[in-house]
């Protein structure tokens, strides 16, 4: 009986080894944003002006309109050269310099939403014994949400003549990644070529 148990410990200590000696560890990222959450942020700006692509602005076509940013997220400027964009291809001329229009462009909303869905057992550490397991799934979710949501109003210059708003573009983008029973991982995204971080082919180059 107690050689059985003895073996039980030993067989535990060994799995416990195993698997942890199977954790990762994986830097997230050297800079302000991930490569993916940038793409969640830049793809749902843009998909929020290709919904609006047949909106027209209560402006003559050709008219030379000067762009004013405001908002309080720190990606706000991307939104600028989005606008500025989709300005020349309605057909106006994005510049400050003898501009007719002023028009104000209002980041309401602009960044990542992440949430998490585990199923499993956390990482443990023993205090007397020197070892440690990883995190187990048995089902997680690690979802990112990408949120565009800005508005235009437009003045007339010099007179500062307040002209007309525009109804909120908006636009949100996701990318998902699950994991199924420790090792099975797969990811949902609506992205455009996003980012294959730890994938095999990466992992023997």
């Amino acid at each position: 009986m107690r050689i059985k148990i003895i073996n039980t410990l030993c067989l535990c200590l060994v799995l416990a080894g195993f698997l942890a000696g199977c954790s990762t560890t994986q830097k997230i990222t050297s800079s302000a944003r991930t490569a993916t959450e940038q793409l969640l942020i830049s793809e749902a700006v843009m998909r929020s002006i290709a919904q609006s692509s047949d909106f027209s602005l209560p402006i003559p076509k050709g008219s030379v309109v000067k762009l004013d940013l405001f908002g309080i997220s720190g990606d706000k400027d991307l939104v600028k050269g989005v606008v500025a964009g989709w300005l020349g291809q309605q057909g106006y001329i994005a510049q400050d310099e003898s501009a007719t229009y002023r028009m104000n462009v209002v980041v309401d909303s602009l960044g990542t939403e992440h949430a998490n869905t585990f199923f499993g057992i956390p990482p443990i550490s023993a205090a007397l014994i020197p070892i440690s397991l990883p995190k187990l799934s048995f089902y997680e979710a690690d979802l990112q949400t990408g949120y565009a949501r800005f508005h235009l109003d437009i003045f007339e210059i010099p007179s500062g003549r307040f002209v007309g708003t525009t109804a909120p573009f908006i636009a949100d983008t996701h990318f998902n990644m699950h994991t199924v029973l420790f090792l099975i991982k797969f990811k949902r995204t609506d992205l455009t070529s996003p980012p294959s971080v730890g994938s095999f082919k990466n992992m023997v180059r």
